[in-house]
């Protein structure tokens, strides 16, 4: 009787052993291009931690996409911009997963990543201004190299936003896609467009910055309407602390930062004055020298008595 027991919990064991295996294969497969591979290992570890299928959670979103990068491809040939996008999504990627987020797509020389799934990340804000911040650093040793091969140096736009989005296999039956959708997901994309517009690498927005406001060095940008949003949102640049130089607080933001509370004020003459003197301590700065050119609009033709400060922004 023993020898049937014993034949029995062992056929049970193996095809507990099989099951579980062949779900681990699953798992593996499903997650090895979006995830790093310690992530992955945590999962299997665990895979009770693993929710498939759509639910809504809070996530912060980054994508980052190459400036110009139309424009620069033009002057090389194919096998250089293979070449180049490689060595540049390769290493933004390996950022991504370096800070445990979620490699969600490509799309093109764009990169769109998130951070608080499959697994819980409380500190997803964090995770996301780090990767940022580490994108940026590992583009700067980019740039020297591709200047000592005689390459175009490129140039990013980040946009990091946190809120409820849902998170799943997203898709049909025949083909579907670990991914996230919905306002905030698609405000993180507006955000990374607005660097052009404001000469920055890095923007966030209010709901990201109010999480990490003392982790980081951020820079009040603006009060904006973007397309598709029916609701202002103050955005915010995020620096390197290696990129600021020691003036940059005494000389550049004091004058900056008066300046914006005149231009809210609808004092145009003042405003002017204080991103002038900005201005003159850093001049290569895009976003002083685009509150200049407001300013003087708005002087000769003012906005609404009812004007609350919100820059609408009328295209991506």
């Amino acid at each position: 009787m023993w020898v049937c027991f014993a034949y029995a919990y062992i056929a049970i064991t193996a095809y507990h052993y099989l099951v579980e295996e062949r779900e681990k294969r699953r798992i593996r497969a499903t997650f090895q291009h979006y995830l790093a591979p310690s992530v992955v290992e945590e999962i299997l570890e665990d895979p009770d931690k693993l929710q498939l299928g759509g639910e809504e959670k809070e996530l912060t979103i980054l994508f980052c996409d190459i400036r110009n990068f139309t424009a620069i491809s033009e002057k090389l040939s194919p096998t250089q911009i293979e070449r180049l996008l490689n060595e540049y999504l390769t290493s933004m990627t390996s950022e991504v997963f370096h800070y445990g987020g979620t490699l969600d797509k490509y799309m093109g020389d764009n990169i769109m990543a998130f951070f608080g799934a499959p697994l819980d990340q409380p500190d997803h804000h964090m995770r996301a201004c780090l990767t940022a911040t580490g994108m940026i650093e590992r583009l700067q040793a980019l740039q020297q190299e591709w200047e000592k091969r005689g390459l175009p140096s490129l140039n990013s736009g980040i946009g990091i936003n946190s809120g409820p989005m849902v998170v799943g296999n997203m898709g049909s039956d025949l083909l579907f896609d670990y991914t996230v959708v919905g306002d905030n997901v698609n405000l993180g994309s507006r955000l990374e467009g607005l660097n052009k517009r404001y000469g920055t690498n890095i923007i966030v927005s209010e709901f990201t910055y109010q999480q990490v406001k003392d982790a980081f060095i951020f820079r009040e940008l603006d009060l904006v309407q973007v397309k598709g949003k029916e609701k202002a949102v103050t955005i915010y640049e995020l620096l390197k602390k290696e990129d600021i130089p020691p003036t940059w607080r005494t000389q550049f933001l004091t004058h900056y930062e008066a300046g914006l509370k005149s231009y809210r004020n609808r004092e145009w003459l003042q405003a002017i004055e204080e991103f002038s003197t900005a201005l003159k301590a850093f001049p290569n700065d895009d976003a002083t020298r685009l509150y200049i050119t407001r300013c003087e609009e708005f002087k000769d033709t003012p906005p609404p008595e009812d004007w609350d400060g919100v820059y609408t922004m009328h295209s991506k």
